[in-house]
């Protein structure tokens, strides 16, 4: 056998046993050949391919989206016009939830400037708080 079993890449990539079984189930690895014995054996280029899931979780990517990176890739085809739109969407998304945090900050520093200007003697028994 000249590759590595599954718990050889498991260390090596900083995974486990089962995420590599998973990866395999859904794609995103292809299925290592197999020692005499029924093991897997996996050659050094799967540790590229972990370490670049690895690098698009990173980015925010779904495993779904890294699997149609690698789709591309295992066609022969370069996916950067691909990872390129991705990238686009992911930084979209992330500059609406940072629009959303700023908008919440504000309000909820509003809401603390209120609290902190009010007489909680004068506050109602009936209301929890006026505040919220």
């Amino acid at each position: 056998m000249s590759g590595m079993r599954i718990g050889e890449v498991a260390q090596a990539s900083g995974t486990t046993a089962k995420t590599l079984r998973y990866y395999e189930d859904v794609g995103l690895l292809p299925d290592p050949d197999r020692s005499p014995a029924g093991y897997r054996d996996y050659g050094p280029e799967v540790l590229d391919r972990l370490h670049f899931i690895r690098r698009g979780q990173a980015a925010g990517l779904t495993l779904a989206q890294i699997g149609q990176v690698l789709a591309i890739r295992d066609r022969g085809q370069a996916p950067c016009q691909h990872v390129t739109d991705l990238l686009d969407t992911r930084l979209a998304v992330i500059d609406r939830q940072l629009a959303e945090l700023a908008q919440l900050r504000t309000t909820i520093a509003i809401l603390r400037e209120h609290a902190t200007t009010g007489d909680p003697a004068t506050c109602s028994p009936e209301d929890v708080c006026r505040y919220l």
